[in-house]
């Protein structure tokens, strides 16, 4: 992608969370090549600073900053917003990409303190993400933010309900600030992958795999075969290509997509909507 369209992002600051693996670390990447600034943030700062040394040999001119970030804390998050700019800045481009699988099982066997911890992450995480960065924005007259949904929001697996809900939730909270600040030159959009190959589905895979006896790729066979049979392509998607589309949704080029809900999935999704 990035070897044939300019993004005309070059010199924003692009802060992704969840950016130490995965999604966000692919999509770190591409905006790097593209000649944004990368502030890369998550939990711990050890494996920010492996993903930033992937980035930087990847893209040795890219500029980077690292820092750690709690999404379940309020106070972390203003203190991330604000350690960025004083070091750089106000930011143009946030993208969520942190989550969690949270609790699952049974809807019965999940007590209150199951969905709270899912949703601090999941949805408020996203909420204090949005309050702490709008403002950053709105000083530059320009911004994108993109958050990471899920298949999950249309198509709910029983087993995970507490996570459905705060991705139905990331679509609705998405298309709610398109319409509050758009005009102030702020787009927001949502992307909903469905099994990637992320660390969070091979933890899923590995327990699985533990249950049934078996190896990781196997319980892939078996779960694609018995519990995701709409994924039309057959297989786990690829963080590169999820991260794609979450590059177009942070550049110039997506100046007239706002409020909208790109699913990555496959085919994952049985319905047309």
């Amino acid at each position: 992608m990035t070897k044939h369209m300019d993004l005309n992002i070059n010199g924003k600051i692009a802060v992704i969370t969840g950016g130490d693996s995965g999604i966000g670390l692919e999509t770190a990447k591409i905006l790097a090549d593209a000649g944004a600034r990368i502030v890369l943030a998550d939990l711990e700062l050890d494996k920010l600073e492996s993903a930033a040394a992937t980035i930087k040999n990847h893209s040795p001119q890219a500029e980077l900053l690292t820092l750690s970030v709690d999404l379940s804390k309020n106070d972390s998050v203003v203190n991330f917003a604000q350690e960025i700019k004083a070091s750089w800045g106000a930011a143009h481009i946030i993208i969520n990409c942190a989550g969690a699988r949270g609790a699952a099982g049974d809807f019965l066997s999940l007590t209150d303190e199951d969905w709270q911890q899912t949703i601090e992450v999941d949805l408020l995480g996203a909420v204090r993400l949005c309050r702490a960065f709008i403002p950053h924005l709105q000083e530059n007259r320009w911004g994108r933010v993109v958050l990471i949904a899920s298949e999950n929001a249309y198509q709910p697996y029983e087993e995970e309900s507490p996570y459905n809900a705060c991705k139905a939730g990331i679509i609705n909270l998405s298309k709610c600030l398109s319409r509050s600040y758009s005009k102030d030159g702020i787009l927001f959009n949502t992307v909903s992958p469905a099994f990637i190959a992320t660390p969070m589905t091979d933890a899923m895979m590995d327990e699985l795999a533990e249950q049934q006896g078996t190896t990781r790729e196997k319980a892939i066979e078996w779960f694609l075969e018995n519990k995701r049979p709409n994924l039309a392509v057959g297989r786990r998607g690829k963080p590169e290509e999820v991260a794609q589309v979450i590059a177009f949704l942070s550049s110039e080029l997506a100046s007239f997509v706002n409020g909208s809900n790109y699913r990555v999935d496959g085919g994952a999704v049985e319905s047309a909507f």
